[in-house]
């Protein structure tokens, strides 16, 4: 997993980041997987394009690129954002792993025109790309106040795990399209 100080673990303890956490919950449903973080807080879409060589040492099957946010929070230009991830997907592509893109919305205080522009960003990339994308990762989290950390804008335990909740569908099915794409049995 590819991303920032959500995928990071940012204020939470290490076991309780969202790549743990999902891969906790995938092996409970019997699937052998190991999902790596390659989160660095307050990393943009810039940063991770410069980390893509890195973390591809690892040799990773699927990389889940989940970046965005810090851009839209510092009001980068969505069409350097969109830039940035197209790159990163290029690379990807070029590498031959398999991309599923995981989504973020723009904070709504920038303006409608703004919001426009970097919501549709992501659509428009799992589009050119044939990529999964999974729409918003703070999906049933972002703005509850429960399930924050004090900054409002890092999901709490309790957060992270409605974030894996929602997300594991999204892991679950694409691991199934993944491996009959390969010829590798899918779950049991």
């Amino acid at each position: 997993m590819l991303g920032d100080s959500l995928t990071a673990g940012y204020g939470v303890k290490p076991d309780q980041a969202i790549p743990v956490r999902l891969q906790a919950a995938l092996k409970k449903e019997g699937r052998d997987v190991t999902v790596l973080n390659h989160g660095v807080s307050g990393d943009t879409t810039a940063g991770g394009l410069d980390r893509v060589d890195w973390m591809l040492a690892d040799k990773p099957d699927i990389v889940m690129v989940a970046l965005g946010g810090n851009d839209a929070l510092r009001a980068i230009d969505p069409a350097t954002t969109e830039r940035n991830l197209d790159a990163i997907l290029a690379k990807l592509k070029e590498a031959k792993v398999t991309a599923w893109l995981i989504g973020m919305a723009a904070p709504r205080n920038l303006g409608p025109e703004y919001v426009k522009a970097f919501d549709g960003l992501y659509k428009r990339l799992a589009d050119k790309y044939g990529v999964p994308l999974y729409p918003f990762i703070l999906d049933g989290v972002a703005q509850d106040a429960t399930l924050n950390q004090a900054d409002g804008i890092h999901p709490n335990p309790d957060g992270v795990e409605v974030v894996v909740r929602h997300l594991l569908p999204f892991v679950t099915k694409n691991l199934d399209d993944y491996a009959a794409s390969v010829h590798r049995p899918s779950r049991p």
